[in-house]
């Protein structure tokens, strides 16, 4: 590895996050400063200046790593062999009976021992 894959974020990388961190404060101050504007002016501004946010946050080391992560990310879930219909239907009807025979078996478990703790009380008859 070189020493520049390996270099941390800088100043200026910091400068940029607050100043996209800034940019998204300042729209959404704006989006409830404006309510007499019309809703749709206002989500558009805000969602411009979201865009903008996220495209300078983009532009520092952390937000470069996060995109870089999001196209790896991206590239296992390609890789993935997905189950069929079928075998999705099936191992959801086992696990829907393995918790409806779990919860009976529970559920007797609760009524022995509920017998045995009213008999050992002398409550119930």
């Amino acid at each position: 590895m070189n020493a520049k894959a390996e270099a941390g974020a800088t100043g200026l990388d910091t400068v940029k996050l607050v100043a996209a961190a800034s940019v998204l404060v300042v729209g959404l101050w704006g989006f409830y400063f404006f309510a007499s504007y019309s809703l749709l002016l206002r989500v558009i501004a805000l969602l411009a200046l979201s865009g903008g946010a996220v495209a300078i946050a983009l532009t520092s080391l952390p937000g470069r790593q996060l995109w870089r992560f999001g196209v790896d990310s991206r590239m296992e879930v390609r890789k993935v062999v997905w189950p069929t219909r079928q075998e999705t239907v099936q191992t959801t009807l086992i696990v829907i009976v393995m918790v409806l025979i779990l919860g009976i078996l529970l559920w007797l478990f609760d009524m022995v021992l509920m017998s045995i703790l009213r008999f050992l009380t002398g409550q119930g008859g």
